[in-house]
């Protein structure tokens, strides 16, 4: 059995959809991190970077705890033979990209969102410095994907852990007009059934009103930071 510990964020939402492209069975655990849930002892024992996803996997005597959305993909990919490769090079190019979207398109988008979206005030060096930086990673996409369907020539977890990212391009700063192949990408990986279904595990938890202030804490103030 798979525990999956999960919010309807862009980086849990990589988790389910992988799961549901591979088929498996798995028991979802809502962490609630408007609520502060992810503070809680038992999660941190399992993620102690306080983040989802996270998930564990009993087999047999073992039980085995990951966290963070880029090894948890490695390790079913790998485990499962599926949406990776064998090939060195292809490998490599897979986990580059991969690396890429850790490393730069999800933080660098997320920072985006928040000076856009959610900070209390408003910092135009902030907006203009990520939303800029926004841009600048979708056209690194965009000429990736020329002249092909998926980003390393064959669907695989680069294609999974980029497309969450995508969703709220008006809150980067971003138009999608501008980057026609990363627009032709997302029709087909929208058509994937898994997609659609990975998508919308936990939809109905999205907060859809203002934040509270300790809700705003849990995330992104105090509350956040005297967790150490």
């Amino acid at each position: 059995m798979i525990n999956f510990y999960y919010w309807p964020t862009p980086n849990a939402r990589k988790v389910s959809i992988l799961f549901e492209e591979l088929n498996l069975i798995y028991n979802p655990i809502k962490i609630d991190i408007n609520k502060g849930d992810q503070f809680s002892d038992k999660f941190l024992n399992i993620s102690p970077n306080n983040k989802i996803p996270a998930i564990e996997l009993v087999e047999g005597k073992e039980k085995i705890s990951l966290f963070e959305s880029g090894a948890i993909l490695l390790y079913f990919a790998e485990k499962y033979e599926k949406f990776f490769s064998n090939n060195i090079s292809k490998k490599y190019e897979i986990i580059q990209w991969l690396s890429w979207q850790i490393a730069g398109f999800g933080p660098m988008l997320g920072q985006a969102h928040h000076f856009n979206f959610y900070a209390k005030e408003t910092i135009e060096y902030a907006k203009n410095r990520y939303s800029n930086e926004a841009n600048r990673l979708y056209g690194v996409l965009n000429k990736k994907l020329n002249n092909q369907n998926w980003i390393t020539g064959e669907y695989s977890i680069a294609d999974i852990a980029t497309y969450p990212w995508t969703m709220t391009t008006e809150r980067q700063g971003v138009n999608l007009e501008e980057f026609p192949n990363v627009q032709k990408w997302k029709e087909l990986m929208k058509k994937r059934p898994a997609v659609e279904k990975g998508m919308k595990l936990g939809q109905e938890f999205k907060k859809t009103s203002k934040l509270t202030e300790k809700e705003f804490s849990n995330l992104f103030g105090e509350n956040q930071y005297k967790q150490r």
